[in-house]
């Protein structure tokens, strides 16, 4: 599954351009990555982990703006179009786990 997060935060202000820099920085801190601007997703292994990724979120969440969640299989993920450019692969983003001792 993946958690996208997609955000819209006014910026007219240092104290709203701050707020939009904690909110971003909080979604890398707790491992979503940046699908396009604005945009970012995180890969859940259950639904039950994906509510809890939501409500990191929730508590995260800016005073301002707009924040928008959506849950999709990585099947439904997998099937997104590119309509114009290409996918950067610069960061390993898939459910495989690998462990090196």
């Amino acid at each position: 599954m993946r958690v996208i997060v997609m955000f819209d935060l006014p910026m007219g202000t240092t104290a709203e351009r701050r707020e939009y820099t904690r909110f971003r920085k909080s979604l890398i801190r707790d491992g979503f990555i940046q699908v396009q601007e604005s945009v970012y997703s995180k890969l859940a292994l259950n639904p039950t982990i994906s509510r809890s990724i939501m409500d990191t979120v929730r508590r995260n969440k800016p005073s301002k703006g707009l924040v928008q969640m959506l849950v999709v299989t990585e099947k439904q993920y997998a099937k997104m179009e590119y309509v114009l450019g290409e996918s950067c692969s610069e960061i390993i983003d898939s459910e495989e786990r690998l462990i090196v001792l």
